[in-house]
């Protein structure tokens, strides 16, 4: 396992290295010149010029390249544009509300998909399994900004339980930290849920149909240990393949999420850096993910190794 490990982590080396030549590259892709838009609109030539030196953008492209990435490997993203503050300051200060989405997202993914999933395959071709993906086939037609808007019509002003904005830290208040996370988790997780629904119940309709499970149920065997005991195991590699391609999509979907629900989280600071070409911030955004979206792979190469020992010597 431990090989296994350390041959996925030399495997990020070149993926964080072509990441930042992306991410560097929107400096050059983006329209418009950063110096101008700093200095001003009324700004002098002199002025503007001043600016670009300040800001290093006088140096040849490599030699800029090569400054970033140094401050990037000693965890120095770089100052906002406009607001002088550390980059990375501005990511942490924003990020407990980000993965405090994110996680709850993917919890209800699993505590909603895997019942689901199991369900539909146990009863293949019956009302359930019908129900089941009527269900799935309408919480993936359905886009994360139009979840978000009914449930605050039906659960915030028709319904006044549960608060329709705003973020409260967990360390002020877990139970208002609860209830005012509900809905944007229900928002974000019910696509994924869907997803993980319809792999496992396929997956498992596989599974259940193999040799060593009618063994299982000749010896007598109850239905119930079958499935959760000898099944759900094997059934359960796509799902996990599943599970980590979800973290970036929540990661992604957190910034609807984020807007809608009024949430103070890193989603939002990407679009407010957006509107104003902040690119050390959308830049540092960019990086976070990443790391987040790698180490996530990470988790389920190591999921991999303990449902599937031949992965491991691989």
């Amino acid at each position: 396992m431990l090989q296994l490990i350390v041959r996925r982590l030399l495997i990020m080396i070149p993926v964080l290295f072509l990441v930042s030549l992306m991410v560097f590259s929107m400096l050059l892709l983006v329209p418009g010149d950063p110096a101008v838009t700093l200095a001003g609109e009324n700004a002098s030539p002199e002025q503007i010029e001043e600016t670009r030196v300040r800001l290093g953008l006088d140096d040849p492209v490599l030699v800029q390249y090569g400054r970033w990435v140094s401050g990037v490997v000693q965890g120095d993203l770089g100052e906002s544009l406009f607001s002088s503050q550390d980059v990375k300051d501005a990511i942490v200060q924003r990020l407990p509300a980000t993965l405090s989405l994110a996680m709850g997202a993917i919890a209800i993914s699993v505590l909603v998909g895997v019942p689901a999933g199991i369900l539909a395959a146990i009863f293949r071709g019956r009302w359930v399994d019908r129900t089941v993906g009527l269900g799935a086939a309408s919480a993936l037609a359905m886009p994360n900004y139009f979840v978000a808007m009914l449930l605050i019509l039906v659960f915030a002003i028709w319904n006044p339980w549960l608060p329709a904005t705003s973020f409260v830290p967990f360390s002020e208040s877990p139970w208002l930290w609860f209830k005012h996370l509900i809905l944007p988790w229900i928002t974000l997780g019910l696509a994924s849920a869907a997803v993980i629904t319809r792999q496992l119940r396929s997956s498992l309709i596989g599974v259940l149909g193999q040799d060593y499970v009618r063994t299982a149920r000749a010896k007598g065997l109850r239905g119930r240990s079958v499935v959760l005991k000898h099944a759900s195991k094997n059934a359960a590699i796509p799902v996990v393949t599943v599970l980590g391609t979800q973290v970036a999509f929540v990661l992604g979907g957190s910034v609807i999420v984020e807007q809608v629900f009024g949430i103070a989280g890193v989603g939002q600071l990407a679009v407010t850096s957006v509107l104003k070409r902040d690119l050390p911030i959308i830049q540092g955004v960019v990086v976070m993910t990443t790391l987040f979206v790698l180490f996530a792979n990470l988790l389920v190469d190591i999921a991999y190794g303990y449902l599937n020992p031949k992965v491991r010597v691989r």
